[in-house]
């Protein structure tokens, strides 16, 4: 069974940065894409940024794009979000997502495996 545990989440002022780990478990990762997605209080899930297999392919929400960056650590089984420049409007449950495709998507309903969400909250 496939396992993924996210980390890094945490209280940060506006302006400042943090980055989300999601580790992966109990499972042959050789061709999944792996994907960020994020709930904020009363909203529905939304997607955030995903990478393709190789790690060659990434695509990010407008809303994040240019202070956002994922990346993966095949090694470690391991993908990153690092968050920049964070905004209050950032403040949600961020979750980490993997398909059993090597071609990223935005679109949760792709996504095979989930991690239980960790908390990112920004001050203003």
């Amino acid at each position: 069974q496939v396992h993924l545990v996210e980390s890094g989440g945490g209280l940060v002022q506006a302006g400042g940065s943090l980055r989300l780990s999601c580790a992966a478990s109990g499972g042959t990762f050789s061709s999944f894409a792996r994907g960020w997605f994020r709930q904020a209080p009363g909203k529905e899930r939304e997607f955030v940024a995903a990478t393709s297999w190789s790690g060659g392919s990434k695509y990010y929400a407008d809303s994040v794009k240019g202070r956002f960056t994922i990346s993966r650590d095949h090694a470690k089984n391991t993908v990153y979000l690092q968050m920049n420049s964070l905004k209050p409007e950032d403040t949600a449950v961020y979750y980490c997502a993997a398909r059993g495709r090597s071609s990223w998507s935005d679109q949760e309903d792709d996504y095979d495996y989930w991690g239980q969400g960790t908390q990112v909250t920004v001050s203003s």
